[in-house]
């Protein structure tokens, strides 16, 4: 899909024993993206716009800033505060920029365990949502006891609708055992603890989301996630399947079968490579999935997702364009 898309349905049959129920949400990420001064402004507008819209909330996919700006403090606080800024409840889940790209030179040689310890107890010190009107959701961290330090992978329900966000980043999901660097690197070696641990915590939280579906008779589920997980080599196009060893190979195998198995409408919403489309990424193993990439980087726009559980077509999508904001940029 092209960048002017404005309003698309995909049709998908369902069955379902959920009642009927019609409503509109907001996603967007990778955003604001440059110097504050230059980005904040055009995002204020953004923000105003959904606001007016008035939606049942949004969801934020990560990546609140780009990778080249500094992870320091004000900088993450200043996105927390544009998350309170919507009129309606935020659900957010971290990207890659925010914690795991922190040591990059531009961004201020941070150590990224230390910036995602930040997010976590900044962001996610309660089981509610950001945004004006914050809204109860169940974490991880509260429901599995294997898994207490994930407060920010959180699920919650909407008139027939599960959402399950999981925190899976872009950068191959922090996994560095197939990086370019120096092995026997202190930090690499702590970057590998790091993801097989949340790597694990994520394919339970995956699992766990759809047998909450499941057993809920739910009509449909969407799962949020920051990652573009089908290319730089991570999927073959061709059978459908996730390569090995990937950082995303393990998520996305469960993912494929388990929607297949639940056979309803699966959305999968995510950002990461800032270029916007609606596509069916597996039309042989689960022909049920939508993905939809956001807009992100200089195109600072949303998406509006409709959903109507009594429709054949239960996702709808329009763009939200930025009014600071050229279309075409």
């Amino acid at each position: 899909m092209k960048n002017g898309f404005g309003l698309a349905l995909i049709g998908l049959c369902i069955a379902t024993s959920a009642p009927a129920a019609e409503f509109k949400f907001i996603a967007l990420g990778d955003l604001p993206y440059g110097p504050p001064a230059k980005v904040y402004p055009p995002f204020e507008r953004l923000i105003a716009e959904i606001n007016a819209k008035a939606p049942a909330f949004t969801l934020h996919i990560g990546d609140t800033k780009s990778g080249s700006t500094p992870c320091a403090d004000q900088m993450l606080l200043d996105q927390k505060r544009f998350m309170n800024a919507f009129e309606t409840a935020v659900v957010y889940t971290p990207g890659d920029n925010e914690w795991t790209d922190c040591h990059r030179l531009k961004a201020g040689r941070f150590d990224p365990i230390e910036r995602l310890s930040f997010i976590r107890r900044t962001y996610f010190d309660r089981p509610m949502s950001l945004g004006k009107s914050p809204i109860p959701i169940e974490r991880q961290s509260d429901l599995m006891p294997a898994h207490t330090r994930y407060v920010e992978n959180s699920r919650f329900s909407r008139d027939g609708v599960w959402f399950v966000l999981a925190h899976v980043v872009g950068s191959n999901n922090n996994n560095r055992t197939l990086a370019n660097v120096r092995p026997g690197n202190p930090a690499n070696a702590a970057a590998v603890l790091e993801f097989e641990a949340r790597n694990k915590a994520n394919v339970a939280w995956l699992e766990d989301g759809f047998d909450k579906a499941v057993t809920a008779g739910a009509a449909a589920m969407v799962v949020a996630i920051h990652a573009n997980i089908f290319d730089y080599g991570s999927l073959d196009k061709k059978t459908e399947k996730f390569t090995e060893g990937i950082g995303f190979s393990r998520f996305g195998e469960l993912l494929v079968r388990r929607a297949a198995e639940y056979e309803k409408p699966v959305l999968l919403i995510f950002g990461d490579s800032h270029n916007f489309r609606i596509f069916h990424p597996f039309p042989r193993r689960a022909p049920n999935v939508t993905a939809l990439e956001v807009y992100g980087a200089a195109h600072m726009h949303a998406v509006e997702v409709s959903v109507d559980t009594n429709e054949d077509a239960v996702f709808g999508f329009k763009s939200i364009f930025n009014p600071a904001l050229k279309r075409g940029k």
